[in-house]
């Protein structure tokens, strides 16, 4: 049994192997042993390349039986949906054991959750501002914490919880074990591994060797005014069994779904601006199979983990090349192969560019077989093509390095003349980074 052959007991590989993991993937080879024998570990790794399973299994192996006494995993996750996640990850693998997993997270009263802490639990998964409210009002003493996991703490650091992780870090026992996850290695995050770790062992999966094998690529070149008849197409082809789009706005997830829905698809929609509760029930229809479509912004990118999904659709090219990893480790996962497919303008040869580099790896250009293209061909778009206007060029400076594309403004498709819905491209692109209050009202 391969996971055994890494010193996880038979039980917790047979979880592993229930959750469809034939063979340990790259990151579970490396980091597993590390956490087994006690080390602070820092781990980079794609989306979709099993990092949950990475500290999930080697953490259920260290606890041994449930102790009602009070929680001794805390795991912090910066999204709702990821939280969710991980804790039914958490659950699934120890099947077998009797530990008992807890998630906290905002958007739903705090009663139900004070309770279920009345009755004891093992292990915590919460985001940082639920988590903050139950330290402040004494509801939760973290002392008898032996392992805190930090998880995708590159979104932490985006959304602006740096200082929660601190007090949170804090309030927890000297004398633990520390993991850090990230999809990506921001500078900041060194910020966090000097005050949370002590020593810790560094593991990093290189984009390229973890998505290079699981996930095809492809570019498909389009006039603006035609993305929306382009997707349409894509689609509609037989090969794609369910999808997920993304976007760079809500406003332009909405628009697109709602075109979408007047073309009779099933379609669902995912951004912060959804309620918890019509957050859950896209998920979950999406996942039944009710809806082949999810619409979806960057934000909402890391809490979706559903199995089978055969294509991820980069409606608008993103303007930060990390983000390109995290939307298509949404397919291709648990060592299936999944498509990535990504619509571009000419004009956004800079960002195309810019991913290719991250990955490692020229993208094809194809054009989609059977779509009428303006002009009877696809256009070219060329990644070493300069801007080719001042406004552009900041705009590019932002999109490689520092500006993220979960919300934010964009630079692309600016024909707005076309008709809002019904052809064309239904996108909108609104000013803004999140802050303070989305990570008050959505972020906890």
């Amino acid at each position: 049994m391969p996971f055994a052959r890494l010193g996880l007991y038979s039980s917790l590989a047979r979880g592993a192997q229930a959750m469809g993991y034939t063979e340990p993937t790259p990151i579970q080879t490396a980091a597993i042993p590390a956490i087994l024998a006690g080390r602070d570990v820092v781990a980079s790794a794609p989306t979709g390349t099993g990092k949950t399973a990475a500290f999930a299994l080697p953490v259920l192996n260290r606890l041994g039986p449930h102790r009602p006494a009070g929680p001794r995993v805390l795991v912090l996750e910066p999204t709702r949906e990821l939280a969710v996640q991980v804790a039914a990850a958490f659950t699934e693998l120890g099947r077998q054991t009797d530990l008992q997993t807890l998630v906290l997270h905002g958007g739903v009263p705090l009663g139900p959750q004070r309770e279920s802490l009345r009755t004891g639990t093992d292990i915590i998964v919460a985001t940082p501002g639920r988590l903050r409210e139950f330290l402040e009002t004494n509801y939760l003493r973290l002392n008898l914490v032996e392992v805190l996991v930090l998880d995708e703490v590159d979104r932490m650091l985006d959304l602006g919880f740096i200082e929660d992780v601190k007090l949170i870090v804090k309030s927890c026992p000297p004398a633990r074990q520390t993991l850090l996850f990230s999809a990506t290695v921001p500078p900041k995050l060194e910020e966090v591994a000097r005050f949370a770790l002590r020593d810790p062992q560094r593991i990093g999966i290189a984009p390229e060797q973890a998505i290079t094998t699981m996930v095809n690529h492809a570019l498909h070149p389009v006039a603006a005014d035609q993305k929306f008849d382009l997707l349409l197409a894509l689609l509609e082809s037989p090969d794609c069994a369910s999808a997920i789009v993304f976007t760079r706005t809500k406003a332009g997830a909405d628009r697109i779904a709602h075109c979408l829905r007047l073309k009779n698809r099933p379609v669902a929609v995912l951004h912060a601006d959804r309620s918890q509760p019509q957050r859950a029930a896209a998920l979950a229809g999406f996942r039944a199979g009710k809806q082949e479509i999810l619409v979806a912004t960057d934000i909402a990118a890391r809490g979706i983990d559903v199995a089978g999904v055969s294509h991820v659709i980069n409606y608008d090219v993103p303007q930060n090349p990390e983000d390109y990893v995290h939307r298509i480790g949404r397919t291709g996962r648990a060592q299936a192969t999944g498509q990535a497919r990504m619509l571009a303008t000419p004009e956004e040869g800079y960002e195309v560019g810019a991913i290719e580099k991250f990955i490692g790896q020229k993208i094809p250009q194809l054009a989609v077989p059977g779509f009428a293209y303006e002009g009877g061909q696809p256009p070219v778009v060329d990644p070493a093509r300069p801007s080719s206007s001042p406004r552009r060029a900041g705009r590019q400076r932002l999109g490689a390095g520092g500006q993220k594309a979960g919300e934010a403004g964009s630079h692309q498709n600016r024909d707005y003349r076309k008709p809002a819905y019904g052809g064309g491209n239904p996108t909108h692109h609104p000013k803004g980074k999140p802050g303070a209050h989305w990570r008050k009202t959505q972020g906890r």
